[in-house]
């Protein structure tokens, strides 16, 4: 009988896992680094890398032979920029049509690449979030942190109050049931009527889909608010504006991840200084659809007396103030 000798344990692995690294560097979201490593396109030291595999920032990763630098966790920042998306571009870096894509206007990086936090339709407009942390973004995108996406949509088509129930209620699709968790109505004539209405997930043409699933058509589609970041009413469509330290804070806090550090280069800290300047004060009204956090729950809805800041609106009317309170963004222009 062999005893076992305690004196031999089995050594810890050292490092993070490759796709986690790489993607904390910006190199590229996990899912996509994923894919590089499967078609052996990823190498660590020279040899060519396997899933799982863990690395430091002392390693020597080269992907398609172009050796990376990483940065140890003390030199890395992050950056994280909306984006006003205007109908007519895919949310992808190439179209075999040719279409234009939402990365042909960002800001060019050195080293790093800007990661997508979730998608929009080709017909669909609005805020779009982009980070170079893959952590970040992951943690966004995932579903379990039920991040609330908020959405202005026009319709066309009898709508009543049976109607609105049951799309808050649930609805089979072909994917499995969706519902809206909240819908208000923002006025307009009956054959051009905007409403307001917020998910809990991301699926492809969801909102869409659940409109058409009781006979009403969407004409319109613009997202607003992605959990604590509004679409500012400044940003002009296809442009894009940079978040700064405090809104980066905010969006860690969500999703229960330490905080980043933030780089603003000296052309977005003296912008900022100049909108400080020119609006000091961050108008505020009473919202729905989150609380603080940016996530639908009770603790808003009980709170009436709980307020959140306003921030972009499309061009339709303006909905009734209602109870709840969402998250704050806070700007840099790029």
């Amino acid at each position: 009988m062999v005893e076992d000798n305690p004196s031999q344990e089995t050594p810890v692995p050292s490092g993070e896992k490759i796709q986690k690294v790489l993607a904390n560097q910006g190199v590229g979201s996990r899912r996509e680094i994923e894919d590089l490593v499967r078609q052996g396109r990823v190498k660590i030291d020279g040899e060519v890398a396997t899933l799982g595999a863990r690395i430091t920032h002392e390693n020597k990763i080269s992907i398609d032979n172009q050796l990376l630098t990483l940065l140890a966790p003390e030199e890395q920042y992050c950056r994280v920029i909306v984006y006003n998306k205007p109908e007519g571009e895919v949310t992808s870096r190439k179209d075999p049509e040719g279409r234009p894509t939402v990365f042909d206007r960002l800001p060019k990086l050195k080293n790093e690449r800007w990661i997508s936090i979730g998608r929009l339709d080709f017909n669909t407009s609005g805020l779009l979030l982009f980070t170079t942390d893959g952590e970040l973004a992951n943690k966004l995108m995932h579903p379990s942190s039920q991040i609330d996406r908020e959405y202005a949509v026009r319709v066309k088509g009898e709508v009543d109050e049976e109607t609105l129930e049951r799309l808050k209620e649930g609805v089979f699709l072909e994917d499995g049931m969706a519902r809206f968790t909240d819908i208000q109505d923002a006025g307009g004539v009956a054959s051009n009527h905007w409403y307001h209405v917020v998910l809990m997930e991301g699926r492809n043409r969801e909102v869409r889909r659940l409109w058409e699933s009781q006979g009403v058509i969407v004409s319109r589609l613009k997202r607003v608010r992605y959990g604590c970041i509004f679409l500012p009413s400044r940003l002009k469509i296809g442009k894009w504006e940079e978040l700064d330290q405090r809104a980066v804070n905010d969006l860690c806090d969500l999703v229960e991840l330490p905080r980043r550090t933030v780089y603003l280069s000296p052309r977005n800290r003296d912008a900022s200084d100049r909108m400080r300047r020119k609006k000091p004060n961050v108008q505020r009204s009473q919202r729905s659809g989150g609380d603080r956090s940016g996530k639908s729950g009770e603790r808003a809805r009980n709170n009436p007396s709980a307020k959140g800041p306003r921030s972009g609106r499309p061009n339709q009317p303006s909905r009734p103030q209602r109870e709840g309170k969402s998250g704050q963004g806070v700007w840099r222009k790029g």
